[in-house]
């Protein structure tokens, strides 16, 4: 009988994926300030607990503020002991949710891409397959190498650049705190590797596959403009998932959004060409690289200079 997937590249995957989804917690971490959760907290516990005391009348108002002084030493005790153990949870919680989403996406996209697979390790993972079947991949690997890097670190700069007038019209984002550069190295894993296995395996493969399945070529391939959709349309999702962490450094409006499509879809093209052309590894060398030049390079230069 013959397999649906290579499950052995599945669980390297799927295994990869849940420890780089780790490594990205310090920087996830960074955007919400523990002093923060404390505060709301309270706020909104005293919010609901005066409400509740002023209707039932069960005290006298004197007495009703100290019970909300003692009350709000309680909670914020109360919430400073949680927060001591919320890493753990985080923990926890992101290996249970990555395990399976990352799953679904890995067997969804390993699946679907042999349906639309090129010659030439399009929409695949020619180097790991050959290594998974004892081929020596050396030369096909390092001729990927430098295009892949070169390509990131290209897409890394033009973010950049792109980057300046959107700046200057959005303060909040001059006003930024660095990003210490060990947690953008981390991130960078992240980013590199499960961010390109969930958009490129996954989501291009499947609106690739969907194209495929509406027209395809008198041989019976997926047509360019229906891989190429696929790419941008790939990219444009790249870009509004980014929206969730940019949200918490400035309210959400038309040119934030437009902001975060341009400067991801920049990235977003570039890595889905190279899924398409050379395979999954091209795009994950390119998308960590250009990480590097975001996350890394970048804030230590900054930092050299203020």
């Amino acid at each position: 009988m013959k397999k649906l997937i290579n499950w052995k590249l599945f669980f390297i995957l799927l295994v990869v994926c849940i420890i780089t989804s780790l490594m990205v917690l310090p920087y996830a971490l960074s955007l919400t300030s523990p002093a923060e959760l404390i505060e709301d907290s309270v706020i909104e516990s005293e919010l609901y607990t005066d409400a509740e005391l002023l209707d039932e009348e069960l005290i006298e108002e004197d007495f009703l503020a100290v019970e909300d002084d003692s009350l709000e030493d309680e909670i914020i005790a109360e919430t400073e002991a949680e927060i001591v153990i919320t890493p753990f949870l985080i923990v926890i919680s992101t290996i249970i949710n990555n395990l399976i989403l990352f799953g679904i996406a890995i067997f969804l996209g390993l699946l679907l891409s042999k349906k639309i697979g090129q010659e030439k390790g399009g929409f695949r993972l020619p180097i790991i397959e050959g290594i998974l079947n004892k081929e020596n991949k050396s030369k096909e690997f390092k001729a990927l190498l430098l295009p892949s890097i070169g390509l990131g670190v290209i897409a890394g700069v033009l973010i950049i650049l792109l980057s300046i007038p959107f700046n200057k019209a959005i303060p909040e984002f001059l006003n930024m705190d660095p990003i210490p550069a060990w947690q953008g190295f981390l991130a960078s894993f992240y980013g590199g590797i499960a961010e390109e296995v969930l958009l490129r395996l996954f989501v291009v493969t499947l609106f690739v596959w969907i194209t495929f399945k509406i027209k395809k070529t008198s041989d019976g391939k997926p047509t360019d403009f229906g891989i190429w959709l696929s790419i941008v349309l790939a990219a444009i999702l790249f870009g509004l998932g980014h929206l969730p962490a940019t949200a918490q450094i400035v309210p959400l409006s038309g040119l934030v959004i437009f902001r975060a499509i341009l400067l991801n879809g920049i990235a977003g093209v570039i890595c889905g060409w190279l899924y398409w052309k050379k395979g999954l590894e091209s795009a994950i060398l390119a998308h960590f690289s250009a990480d590097i030049v975001l996350h890394v390079i970048t804030p230590i230069v900054v930092s050299l200079f203020l």
